[in-house]
């Protein structure tokens, strides 16, 4: 087994078959994990059964509230783009779950049916963005806290992100879910649950602003902190091919699948583990 860290984010592990990982095989790719915010598999063939397996391994299964789930596996949600369709899901900057009170850890995706071109996913590492902002820029936002929601993404209202683009409907759903989540605060700067490193916890979707600031001040330092998230230098751009693997870690990266394969179906299946309350 080799973990080879990728320029950008993340690390590719190969040499490893991840429904069969020995206790050794299994602390490490856990490392890895904590150690890169987004780590890569090729060429595994994972079922429905053995995805879910490989998922519990690091923690409970999150049952989406808001994705089409599998019709079979209500443990896997689909993330779906039909031929016909316009809109596909995922398609900006964001991270998952931010909008819970305790943010899901992460998220096993696996390639099922790919276009032939397209479809990439970016992945962002929120430890680089932090690392690399200036020293006063980490001053400033040592100790502050920021809203995230639910709502304007997955609600009920006419336009709302997904309610404004129709050929979503069928795909996405539950608004009544989103419309009564709370609002919650979390830190802009975590330390990271597993591996104690220092992140970036604020996301261009579900990130409504900073708590205690006007909303100038708020606008223009999200601005600030989104714009030098962004930086290609922080980044990594994961090309899918049959038997791909990624996990992703919530609390540390960014992520934005690419919607660059019109006429061609796309077809994921991804596991959310639950995550823990952030300090």
């Amino acid at each position: 087994m080799q973990v080879t860290p990728l320029q950008g984010a993340g690390a590719e592990i190969t040499g490893v078959d991840i429904r069969h990982l020995t206790p050794g095989e299994f602390a490490a790719v856990r490392q890895a994990y904590a150690d890169h915010g987004v780590i890569f598999f090729r060429d595994q063939s994972l079922s429905e059964d053995e995805h879910i397996a490989f998922a519990r391994r690091f923690g409970p299964i999150n049952i989406n509230r808001f994705f089409q789930a599998h019709e079979r596996f209500p443990e896997i949600a689909l993330v779906l783009k039909e031929k016909e369709q316009k809109t596909n899901i995922g398609g900006g900057w964001h991270t998952d779950h931010s909008y819970d009170a305790e943010p899901a850890m992460g998220s096993v995706l696996v390639a099922r049916q790919l276009p032939d071109a397209g479809g990439d996913t970016w992945f962002a590492s929120m430890y680089a963005a932090y690392d690399t902002l200036d020293a006063s820029t980490k001053a400033e936002i040592a100790d502050l806290q920021a809203v995230h929601s639910a709502r304007h993404i997955f609600g009920s209202a006419p336009d709302n992100h997904y309610k404004a683009n129709r050929d979503t409907d069928s795909r996405i759903g539950n608004a009544a879910a989103a419309d009564v989540l709370e609002d919650v605060t979390h830190p802009v700067v975590i330390a990271h649950p597993l591996s104690g490193k220092k992140a970036l916890y604020v996301n261009p979707a579900f990130t409504t602003r900073i708590e205690g600031y006007t909303d100038q001040a708020s606008h223009e330092l999200l601005a600030r902190l989104y714009a030098h998230a962004m930086n290609p230098a922080h980044a990594h751009r994961f090309k899918w091919q049959p038997g791909s693997v990624a996990f992703w870690d919530n609390r540390a990266t960014w992520h934005w699948a690419m919607n660059d394969y019109h006429g061609e179906r796309r077809l994921m299946h991804r596991i959310t583990i639950e995550g823990c309350a952030l300090n």
